[in-house]
Order: structure tokens, then sequence, then C-alpha cells
């Protein structure tokens, strides 16, 4: 008879876990192409999206010409950073879903644990007993529990961006459903299929909708791709990617644990605790804003909202010139982003954003107070400069934002 294999016990399931163990070791599936195909099916229902129709491009061409203009004569700044036109590209929610990956995928894989087993559990095929921790009495159970639990980690979260990110598809009019930067790019997207909905739960014309859009997703645009708000939004990224590893991290270690705690089925695993945490969606993937992380959540949140603020003010304006039903629009759209979806939820948690109406509330306010005190031209200065970046408390008061912005920089009242 042959020797038993590595996978190979008198249990059939340790021998399913042992088996797993070396699938994961070795030849596993790649994490990002997993996330990427899981997001898509999200996205599409596992349905092949049509593609668009050659006469809607051109038609969302000349509109968001028109919209170009009279953004950047709204804002004073070109809508690109190189000052280039943008295409804007109709899409389906399966291509968006793709490329808003690629597009955050350095941020995404930052956040998620090491793949690997833990280093505290006996490999898969080792004999327990010549492990450092001593004889495991369940036969080498816990620590293959241990050890797939482990490993698994960084393959649920990769599930869980790509349920965010595929829901997030369904409720994504155009580009900046979330008010953070995309990787550089000549197009612009618009998820045509969601502005026919939107148009049409509202009884808005469908043309009218998708110019506004147009003009939104363009102001979002030109203030998202300006080098201050950039690079600041990149700082605090990578600031909450950081926290998020070390929370997943410790995440890892806790069901790597289960494997070799006291529990109820004796030394050597805690099948009780782990059926709990997996039975628990939010006890498995902890709390990811962190205390360390909260002051940069609370920064970017400011930033987020105030964008946000900026790109609604500027697709008012701009409906008013062009946009028969701009009222009708811009409530509709008020209404819609108070009333997110578990996808924009879930997707404002995963980059450490709160979103509520309450923080909506608060960046149209921001907006509201700088034009009521310095008209457009105060409006303009918000990203001239780093330093002219509001802070979350300045976001509250706009009035000391403006006091703090006309005080000289230090260096120059040195000099004076």
């Amino acid at each position: 008879m042959a020797p038993p294999g590595p996978g190979d016990s008198g249990d059939p399931f340790q021998s399913l876990l042992g088996d797993l163990m070396n699938m994961l070791g070795t030849n596993g599936p790649n994490q990002w192409e997993m996330t990427r195909s899981f997001a898509l099916n999200v996205a599409t229902g596992g349905n092949a999206e049509p593609n668009v129709e050659p006469i809607q491009r051109i038609r969302l061409e000349q509109l968001a010409r028109v919209a170009e203009l009279n953004v950047i004569e709204a804002t004073g700044m070109p809508v690109s950073p190189d000052g280039r036109r943008l295409t804007c590209v109709p899409v389906g929610r399966g291509d968006w879903t793709v490329r808003a990956l690629e597009s955050w995928r350095d941020v995404l894989t930052s956040m998620a644990p090491p793949a690997g087993p833990n280093p505290a559990m006996p490999p898969a095929g080792e004999d327990p007993a010549d492990h450092p921790r001593g004889e495991d009495p369940a036969g080498g159970l816990g620590g293959l529990l241990g050890q797939w639990a482990t490993a698994i980690g960084p393959m649920f979260f990769g599930l869980q961006v790509g349920s965010v990110v595929g829901h997030l598809s369904h409720r994504a009019l155009g580009q900046y459903p979330l008010a953070i930067p995309w990787a550089p790019s000549d197009e612009l997207l618009l998820v045509t299929t969601n502005i026919t909905s939107f148009a049409e739960d509202w009884s808005l014309p469908e043309e009218e909708a998708l110019l506004w859009v147009c003009a939104r997703e363009l102001a979002s645009n030109s203030v998202l791709t300006r080098p201050s708000v950039l690079g600041r939004m990149e700082e605090l990224l990578v600031d909450l990617a950081e926290s998020a590893a070390a929370a997943q991290q410790a995440l890892t270690g806790r069901l790597g644990a289960l494997g070799a705690s006291e529990g109820v089925d004796g030394p050597g695993m805690d099948l009780e605790s782990l059926q709990g945490m997996f039975g628990d969606p939010e006890a498995l993937l902890g709390d990811l804003l962190t205390p360390e992380s909260r002051r940069s959540s609370d920064q970017l949140t400011a930033l987020a909202v105030v964008v946000d603020g900026y790109a609604d003010h500027v697709a008012n304006v701009v409906g008013t010139k062009l946009v028969g039903s701009h009222t009708q629009l811009a409530e509709a759209w008020y209404r819609r982003r108070i009333e997110r979806g578990k996808g924009e939820e879930a997707a404002g948690a995963l980059f450490g954003l709160d979103l509520d109406q309450t923080e909506v509330d608060r960046g149209r306010a921001f907006i509201s107070g700088v034009l009521e005190r310095a008209g457009d031209d105060g409006l303009s200065r918000l990203w001239s400069s780093t330093r002219s970046l509001p802070t979350p408390s300045e976001v509250d008061a706009p009035g000391l934002w403006l006091e703090r912005i006309d005080l000289p920089e230090l260096g120059e009242a040195q000099e004076g």
C-alpha cells in the first residue's frame, strides 16, 4: 500500500483541510483575478453586457463638449491637468467595475493582509508532535484549522472588495460616485444605463440628465486632478491603507489563534469560536477604521465632502444656463446622495469615508458659506495650493478658512 500523502489521513475532514492548504500555499488562485471576477459578476449578475450603440456615443460626445466649455467657464480651471480635452465614454456597469478596480488597485492591494500561513502553526503535513507548540490532542486538526483560517484572510478581503466595487457600479452615474482620485486618463466614464434609470425614476428628460451629470463629473475631475488635491488625497489614502492592513493582519492573527486556543473541543482548536466568527461578518472583518486612522479619515472625509459640494455647485451653475429641469435635477441628485445604497456606504467605509447625510450637508454648507462671504473669487481659491485646502474644523466654519488663507505664510511674514 502506498504511504499516505500530505493531505491523506484517517480523518476525511482533516484530509480536506490539508488539501486546501496545499492548494492555497502552492498553486492557489490569483487573488486579484479572483477579486476582479467576483466584482464583475456582482456588477453584471453574470450576464454579458451589450455594447454601447454608436449613436449614443455620438450624442454623449456632443453633450460633453457643451458641458466642458461651460464647466471651464464656471470654474476657471481646465478639466484635465494638462489642459487637453477629455473624451467622455459611455460604459456599462461591468466595464466601470473593471476600470475602477484597476484605478484603485494600488490602494486596495495595500490594504490586504499578507498571504501565507501563520508561522505559529505547524506546516500542513507536519506531525504536530514535532512542532514547538507540542502535541495537539486533536491530532493536528487544530493546527490545520488555524492555518486554513489565516490563509483565507487575504482571499476573504479580496471578495469583500469585489462585492463592494461591484455593488457600487449599480449606483455610479459617472466616474466619481466617491470623491477620490482615479489613475490619470484622457477618458471620463459615464454609466449611461444608470443615468437613464435615474432620469426615469425622477421623471426627468434623459438628455438633460445626461448633460447635468457630464457637468458634475467634469467639475469633479477638474478638482481631483489638481496637484494640490491629488497629492493630499493620495497621502491620506496611503495612511488609511496602512492602518487597514494592520487591522487586517490583527484579524488574521485572531483567526489563526482559534486553531491553537483552549476551546470547548479541548486544547488545539476552538471550533465554536471559529464558527461564530464566520457567522458574524462584522466580527470577521473587524473595525478597519482603527483609532490611529481616525484622524486621516476625518481629514479625507472633510476634503471629499467639500469636493462633492463644489461639483454640485458647478453642475447647478451650468444647469441653470443649459438645463430646463435643473431645479428638479439638483433636488433629485441631492435626494439620491442622502439615500445612498449599500454599495456607496460600503465603498465609503472601505476607503475610510463617512458619507452620511450630515457630512453631505456639511460640504454643501461650506460651499454656500464661502460664496456668501467671498463670492466666486473666494471659492476659486480653494484649489490653488495644498495650504488652501480646508481643515476639518474649517469645513464647519468657512469664515475661519477665509481668514486663514488671507494670512501671509510664515516665510512671507518674516521677510516683511
